[in-house]
């Protein structure tokens, strides 16, 4: 058996969260190994977030320019998709090819090794015939993959996921969608705005049912004016491929198009990390971990696998938790400045980070003892990219009812606003609050419509540090903007 290679953190899984901290703590200067098998970075360059924001830029430009016959006189558009893929190809992608990434790791001082790990006992890592054994502590950060419905004859059709999706360079005539979710919804609108005639089948009574049910029946409306027909509370018994096109066999109607698109979910495989080796349970859906991030004793998990969102934002958030957490057990583990207080040299291996006055420097952040931050998620925010958008924040009003909480709810739609007169077609939206009525706080809103993403931003900064209600409503909010319905909102909370 090979000897262990001693370094001081070993990263496995360089997604966004993982390739986060991995850097920043080689830039910190400790001796890092980050460990990937796929491409560094992750799903979200190069098949989630930025591609596929560029595929929705793209297609919400085709839906505003057939706007401009109700507006401002008459247009003429004819969509391409070869521009599009040809931008997603080459500027975000790079065809698929992770040199940068890697560039960009070992740049900052990490090394990097491409292949699959797995833990190997405490603080032990193994990548093939290489063993690494970390002084500090093993990173997780492998993410999820598409979780595939085992629906009878599907697993032998040649079925699309996202990436396909992605990386399409010519569209079919016809697309059936299996999942009404966010992902789904999102490339549905996307090809239907491309003249691909779309269906979407959704076993559920609703589309995005994650949300609030006006989120759901918004979302449906938009996208059924867009072509696409959507069944929802149908389950799939059976898929088929005749050789030219797919067959779903649900509830006794069956439903055909070229390409078949499963968007159903995804799952950690927490099989392949070999976490029985540690003492942790293998079996669980999400990896569990605790407000610091920590699995058990010296590891740590970061992103999707933890199941708090698979979301780019929630990735880099415990990033930051977990860097500021590991520096913070260097310095318990190897001690900090003298009790002068002046400077003095701690790590690993390289052995240049240092501590001042009891603070651990990393990447151009400073962590003072004691002040690691723990992970809060009550004002996790999401934004499903449709046209309109669809962003919500905290509890819905069910999930708060769920929970005992005496409820308040407050709702304004946006057309009936002065910026959705103003907007004209296109402006569809709402915005709904969640309120507890005995706190006087918001703990959840939804901001759907144009730019409902963005105006979620200040629901967001509310729900998280409890603005009381009081506060929120003895606002200036700005005239004429869609983010001044929030003010209508609150006055109509009962």
């Amino acid at each position: 058996m090979a000897e262990p290679e001693v370094v001081d953190v070993v990263v496995v899984g360089l997604g966004v969260g993982g390739e986060e901290v991995a850097g920043r703590l080689a830039e910190a200067g400790l001796s890092v190994v980050g460990i990937e098998r796929d491409l560094v970075g992750g799903e979200c360059p190069y098949w989630g977030c930025v591609p596929s924001k560029m595929m929705i830029r793209a297609a919400n430009a085709l839906a505003e320019a057939h706007r401009v016959n109700e507006l401002a006189g008459s247009a003429e558009v004819r969509p391409d998709w070869a521009p599009l893929a040809k931008r997603i190809r080459e500027e975000a992608t790079d065809t698929w090819d992770d040199k940068a990434a890697v560039d960009r790791f070992t740049g900052k001082g990490g090394r990097f090794v491409r292949g699959s790990g797995r833990l190997d006992g405490p603080n032990r890592v193994r990548v093939g015939d290489q063993v690494f054994e970390a002084r500090f502590g093993v990173v997780l950060g492998t993410g999820t993959r598409p979780s595939i419905p085992p629906i009878d004859g599907l697993a032998d059709t040649p079925y699309w996921t996202n990436h396909q999706a992605i990386e399409v360079e010519e569209l079919p005539a016809t697309l059936l969608v299996l999942g009404g979710g966010a992902i789904g919804l999102e490339l549905a609108q996307v090809f239907a705005r491309f003249g691909v005639r779309v269906t979407v089948v959704e076993a559920a009574d609703r589309v995005l049912a994650v949300e609030e049910p006006e989120a759901s029946a918004l979302a449906a409306e938009a996208l059924r004016a867009d072509g696409v027909e959507i069944r929802t509370g149908v389950k799939a018994g059976r898929v088929s491929h005749d050789g030219t096109e797919f067959t779903v066999h649900a509830d006794g109607a069956a439903f055909t198009g070229e390409k078949l698109l499963v968007v159903t979910g995804r799952r950690a495989h927490l099989e392949e990390l070999g976490l029985d080796t540690v003492g942790v349970d293998a079996g669980q859906r999400y990896l569990a971990v605790n407000d610091r991030m920590h699995v058990t004793d010296g590891i740590w998990a970061v992103g999707d696998l933890t199941g708090e969102g698979a979301f780019t934002h929630i990735a880099m958030y415990q990033a930051g938790i977990v860097v500021a957490d590991v520096l913070d057990h260097m310095r318990r583990t190897r001690g900090g400045p003298d009790a002068s207080g002046t400077a003095s040299v701690v790590g690993g291996a390289a052995g240049v980070v240092s501590a001042v006055g009891g603070a651990m420097s990393a990447g151009g952040s400073t962590v003072a003892p004691g002040s690691v931050p723990v992970a809060d998620y009550r004002a996790l925010p999401r934004v499903t990219f449709t046209d309109p958008e669809v962003g919500a924040v905290g509890l819905t009003e069910q999930q708060a009812r769920d929970r005992g909480i005496n409820v308040q709810v407050g709702h304004t739609d946006l057309t009936s606003s002065t910026r959705g007169w103003i907007h004209k077609t296109g402006n569809a939206g709402f915005i709904k609050l969640i309120a507890d009525a005995d706190q006087g706080v918001l703990v959840g809103a939804t901001s759907a419509g144009p730019a409902g993403g963005e105006v979620l931003s200040a629901l967001v900064v509310a729900v998280h540090a409890a603005v009381p209600i009081s506060q929120l409503r003895h606002m200036i909010y700005a005239y004429p903007t869609f983010h001044r319905a929030v003010e209508d909102a609150l006055r109509n909370l009962r």
